[in-house]
């Protein structure tokens, strides 16, 4: 709605007739009106009678038209925000069914609290985050540019903390995959010892000799490794040296009742095995392959050997060590170098010149 003074009826009057006369001399106190009125004048004059009517009688108004505007756009928008909204309900609620069901099957495996903890938290912000974009999409928001922010922080994020990272996954493919548990001695590369502790970055070992080795996950993740007591049972295999034109068979009759005695060899489970194994330089190597449990292994690694000594030993039966032959040489006289003269020389033909090659 446009506001007009007193005065402005004539003058639209007289706009509107075309009038020369009533365009006649303005009042005084309009000639004082400022820059807006006299725009306001000169566009009134352009104006036929039917648009100044509009405009008198408030039929065509920027108010009507954003009104109507936004009524169209309320009409448009209000289905795609309802949409938004159930999206936001439904999602928010299967992202929590989802939370619980990984950590039941997460306790189930018996993975560390910890671990649990962590990945349904992370499980927890990343669908919620999936179900908010969803929701924006529908309004009609787009997120694209959000996407590729947070994609950039993400990529920065993971180039700093890379190893970091890396550990945190190998912890949690040993923690889920357990190729190792608690209290197996494994193996790998240079580290040897029993798993004292597994943790989200590192593992801690403890070896034979007490010290304390801190592992990253990621090496143990990746590498291969040896765990030695993943089984129930385990194969023990001692050597036992001969010496050369030994008998054999007494050998082994020896080393039978020694294996017979031992009563933590599972023989239900498979029977030893004797067998020549190598031909040394110095003596023959027979070798025992024998079955026990884990929790008797190094009881029966221990014991066996002492047994298999004290057993050749009153057998009568040699047992080697290297040995060294040592020959002593008879000094005889001394040898004497001939002696020549410079006329003493190999002979040459009739036609053959020494140095030049012919």
């Amino acid at each position: 709605m446009i506001l007009l003074d007193e005065k402005a009826p004539a003058l639209i009057a007289a706009a509107a007739a075309n009038d020369p006369v009533a365009a006649a001399p303005v009042p005084a106190d309009l000639q004082a009106t400022d820059s807006i009125t006299r725009a306001l004048g000169d566009s009134l004059k352009n104006m036929s009678a039917s648009d100044l009517k509009a405009v008198v009688t408030g039929e065509n108004t920027f108010i009507r038209d954003a009104l109507h505007e936004l009524m169209e756009l309320t009409v448009a928008f209000l289905p795609k925000l309802l949409i938004a909204i159930v999206i936001l309900w439904l999602g928010m609620r299967l992202v929590k069914m989802l939370k619980r069901l990984i950590i039941k099957a997460l306790e189930k495996k018996n993975a560390e609290p910890s671990l649990t903890t962590f990945l349904g938290s992370l499980i927890d912000v990343l669908f919620k985050a999936m179900v908010i974009i969803m929701a924006m999409d529908v309004i009609g928001i787009k997120a694209t540019s959000f996407i590729a922010l947070l994609g950039a922080m993400g990529l920065a994020i993971g180039m700093a903390l890379q190893g970091t990272l890396q550990n945190f996954a190998g912890g949690v493919i040993i923690l889920l995959m357990k190729p190792f548990k608690v209290d197996d001695y494994i193996e790998c590369g240079e580290y040897k010892g029993y798993i004292k502790e597994i943790r989200i970055f590192h593992t801690i070992m403890r070896p034979f000799n007490g010290r304390t080795v801190i592992i990253p996950n990621s090496e143990l993740a990746t590498k291969s490794l040896i765990n030695h007591t993943k089984e129930p049972q385990i194969r023990l295999d001692i050597v036992a040296s001969v010496a050369y034109g030994t008998d054999l068979a007494k050998a082994k009759a020896v080393l039978w009742e020694v294996v017979k005695a031992e009563p933590l060899i599972k023989w239900d489970y498979k029977e030893p095995v004797i067998a020549v194994s190598e031909l040394n330089s110095s003596s023959v190597d027979l070798t025992l392959w024998l079955w026990t449990t884990v929790e008797d292994y190094w009881t029966v690694w221990k014991s066996i050997r002492e047994d298999i000594y004290i057993a050749f030993n009153n057998a009568g039966v040699e047992i080697p060590f290297p040995q060294v032959t040592v020959h002593n040489r008879i000094d005889s006289d001394r040898a004497h170098m001939a002696l020549r003269t410079d006329h003493q020389h190999l002979p040459t033909s009739e036609n053959e010149h020494l140095g030049t090659g012919n």
